[in-house]
């Protein structure tokens, strides 16, 4: 399925329905009075959180969401029926905008969380509603008002405590394979990740067994100029936002020109340059692949170059034979769960 994480869409709530001009006509009762009933509410657009969904490509395809219109009130004092509500399915961590004046209207946090965009438009009145003691036969009623209609641009967030930075091919979609039931494309090369995967990671043996549960995140796509569009970096950066801890995985690369320190300072500096923020989330850094003997023995130089040029801890972890795994998501779980001044999770 192809990942989609923007789109725009037209939502048009339901007119209200007509009021009715309508008059009793019953036997042995020759002037009988109003009886035109009101109309039915327009339908609301409703977008609703699906934890089902992991992107927004069915409403790629909806240019306009519609609700029903109110049907017209009709005579012997009958209302119309109001338009049925258009619900919109959405998944969760979705954002919801006002295209053209960019306010956040709503966002989406929570599997059948529901947020009216759009509201119908109330019903006419019928004549029966004018009757007074100068006009006891009104002909008047009033038209239904017209629903809501707004142009929105969705942008969907991925909701995880911990957040998988690095360049591609550093071993992060191993990684989530490994402490999660996610299965993620998984190749000797860059980029083999194009959506972000997100995988659930159990603590303690998980709920059932008095433990917990921890969802990471691989985001893909980070190179340098990633927050300037390069790579696939400005269309997943977004997703770190709602994260509450980071794990960022660095590599010895095959290449000359590479160094695990300088790849490790240029994601930090296109996190800066996107939200400095970011900077401020929780985080741990570690050496993947150690089960690579180059790796293993380039670890304790590179552990002093990173205490010393930027007082980080450098761990040592192999997502393949899980050496050092179990330490790592036990802090993540406890960076995650601690609070932060700005949640990314909360409005």
């Amino acid at each position: 399925m192809r990942f989609v994480d923007e789109v725009r869409v037209r939502v048009i709530a339901g007119n209200g329905g007509n009021g009715a001009i309508a008059f009793r006509r019953e036997k042995y009762v020759p002037f009988g009075g109003p009886a035109g009933g009101d109309g039915g509410r327009g339908g609301s657009v409703v977008f609703a959180g699906n934890e089902g969904l992991t992107t927004l490509l069915d409403l790629s395809y909806a240019r306009i969401v519609r609700a029903e219109r109110g049907r017209d009130g009709s005579s012997k004092d009958k209302n119309g029926r109001g338009g049925r509500h258009k619900v919109v399915q959405v998944p969760v961590g979705t954002q919801i905008f006002d295209a053209e004046s960019g306010e956040i209207l709503g966002d989406i946090t929570a599997h059948g969380s529901e947020l009216v965009i759009a509201r119908g438009g109330r019903g006419g009145l019928g004549n029966i509603h004018f009757k007074s003691p100068t006009d006891q036969a009104p002909r008047r009623a009033t038209p239904g008002e017209t629903g809501e209609e707004r142009e929105l641009r969705l942008e969907l967030k991925v909701l995880a405590d911990v957040g998988l930075l690095g360049f591609p091919n550093v071993g992060k979609s191993t990684f989530v394979a490994t402490v999660s039931a996610a299965r993620p494309k998984i190749a000797d090369y860059p980029f083999t990740t194009l959506v972000p995967t997100v995988g659930v990671v159990e603590i303690g043996g998980g709920p059932a067994r008095g433990g917990t549960t921890m969802v990471v995140a691989d985001i893909p796509g980070l190179i340098p100029g990633a927050s300037q569009g390069a790579g696939l970096g400005l269309r997943f950066l977004r997703h770190v936002e709602r994260t509450r801890a980071l794990l960022h995985l660095v590599s010895i690369d095959p290449a000359p020109d590479r160094d695990p320190l300088e790849d490790y300072r240029a994601i930090r500096t296109e996190l800066k340059q996107f939200d400095p923020a970011l900077l401020e989330r929780p985080e741990i850094v570690a050496l993947s692949k150690a089960d690579i003997t180059d790796n293993r023995d380039a670890h304790p130089a590179l552990r002093e170059r990173f205490r010393d040029e930027l007082g980080v801890e450098l761990h040592l972890l192999s997502a393949v034979t899980r050496e050092g795994v179990r330490p790592i998501i036990e802090r993540l779980a406890a960076l995650a769960r601690s609070p932060i001044e700005d949640d990314p999770t909360e409005d």
